[in-house]
């Protein structure tokens, strides 16, 4: 069995058995103010339509990290999920669903989204329908019973504390889903020759709550705001409420999808700037791309995220520009072989290139500043500084391509003055749970 299944196939046997019940209640039961439920099952299934695209891989969507798209593939679907599990009156009128029935709605209408992707070929994996599934069950059991029995009314009524209740209901779910997805993503970045007898160590699972919980600022908040709003707005207005409140989800959702079709467009152009450097023989192929892949998984563990991240990326994508400069190529572009002198007129020179790009101005200190000594560096400069000379050292044909454990140990020899001790063993433990892919050549 992969390292990783277990959490996996908790989360999905969790939300199946969930659904199981929800059916079977609601089967026994009947389906209470069947208007509302279609209502909310069709908002539902509306949004998995309109959802940001198919993930690649095994539910995980195909974006950088700190995207917006990453968190919440149908944003429009877990708000009205989340609504409908909040959902005390319509019109002014109590309503008597209960947690079965929000079960049932929110898995009939998101499947039945989910269908005509998985008929075109691109259907999305099941990660995110498992944590709306459990996250909405939450949030519905913390309501409904409360509402259901008058309880919720007899002490806070229908105005202001009612509506802080909603919001503390809220945040305890985004929470839930936070820690879901917190462990979904450490379950399924388990390197695959980590067993007991091997070793290897899973993801921290502190940094990836901490990324989580920051990304619910983006996408999360708007998704939970728009929740609760067309939950109170419904309770005023009856179901005409939903399309009005959809629309500004729907904006955000349009304004989200054209700024990540930005950044993607940003990475790409970067990428195939910083392959100048493979075309024109001054590095190995593939070389940017290690670099930038391992400083991201560095930068996690050390706690970088968002935006920091993505400076991180580019300048370990550019690092190297700066040897289209030389007359003579360094050999496998080993730039961490050279005298200080030599690395750092290539790193100044491969920040003014880098300036001329358009990224944002961290990136060009980072190039500019990774020969310097480590202690005048800031973090992600020490970073890329020590994986491209951990990439070099395993790869260079200038001293013998040396293990990972050699390599290691010439790192922590020179922690006197080229690199940080600390950004050096978070190389070795991220090292330790398998690294990260390796590059395809060219």
């Amino acid at each position: 069995m992969r390292p990783g299944a277990g959490t996996v196939g908790a989360v999905y046997g969790a939300a199946a058995l969930l659904t199981v019940a929800g059916f079977a209640a609601t089967l026994w039961q009947g389906i209470d103010e069947p208007s509302h439920a279609l209502a909310f099952g069709t908002l539902i299934a509306l949004g998995e339509l309109v959802r940001w695209g198919a993930p690649a891989g095994a539910g995980t969507p195909a974006a950088a990290p700190g995207e917006p798209q990453s968190r919440e593939p149908a944003p429009l679907a877990a708000a009205g999920a989340l609504a409908y599990a909040l959902l005390g009156a319509s019109a002014g009128a109590g309503t008597t669903h209960g947690v079965a029935q929000i079960v049932t709605v929110v898995v009939a209408g998101g499947l039945a989204g989910v269908v005509p992707h998985v008929a075109a070929g691109r259907g999305p994996g099941l990660d995110h329908l498992a944590r709306r599934i459990l996250t909405v069950g939450f949030a519905g059991l913390c309501f409904q019973p409360l509402y259901n029995t008058g309880e919720l009314t007899r002490r806070l009524g229908e105005g202001p504390l009612h509506a802080l209740f909603l919001l503390l209901v809220l945040v305890l779910t985004a929470l839930c889903d936070a820690v879901l997805a917190a462990l979904m993503h450490r379950a399924r970045t388990v390197p695959r020759t980590a067993t007991r007898t091997t070793g290897g160590t899973p993801v921290p699972f502190g940094p990836l709550l901490r990324e989580e919980v920051r990304a619910l600022l983006g996408i999360g908040s708007a998704v939970c705001a728009t929740g609760a709003v067309m939950a109170l707005g419904v309770a005023v207005a009856g179901l005409w409420a939903l399309p009005v409140f959809c629309v500004p989800l729907l904006l955000t959702q349009m304004s989200f999808r054209r700024y990540a079709a930005v950044r993607t467009t940003n990475r790409q152009t970067i990428a195939s700037l910083a392959r100048a450097t493979e075309i024109a023989g001054y590095t190995p192929p593939g070389h940017a791309r290690r670099v930038a892949a391992l400083s991201g998984a560095v930068g996690r563990e050390l706690g970088l995220s968002g935006a920091d991240l993505t400076v991180l990326e580019y300048a370990a994508l550019m690092h190297d520009i700066g040897q289209l400069s030389l007359v003579d190529p360094v050999p496998e572009g080993a730039t961490a072989l050279l005298a200080p002198e030599e690395q750092r007129r290539i790193a100044l020179l491969g920040g003014a290139v880098v300036r001329q790009t358009g990224v944002p101005a961290e990136v060009a200190v980072v190039v500019e500043r990774q020969a310097d000594p480590y202690r005048d560096q800031p973090l992600p400069a020490r970073i890329v500084r020590t994986v491209n000379a951990y990439d070099d050292l395993t790869g260079s044909a200038a001293t013998g391509p040396l293990g990972a454990l050699k390599a290691l140990e010439r790192l922590r020899l020179d922690t006197a003055r080229d690199h940080h001790p600390e950004v050096v063993e978070s190389l070795a433990r991220v090292l330790a749970r398998g690294g990260v892919a390796p590059a395809p050549p060219g």
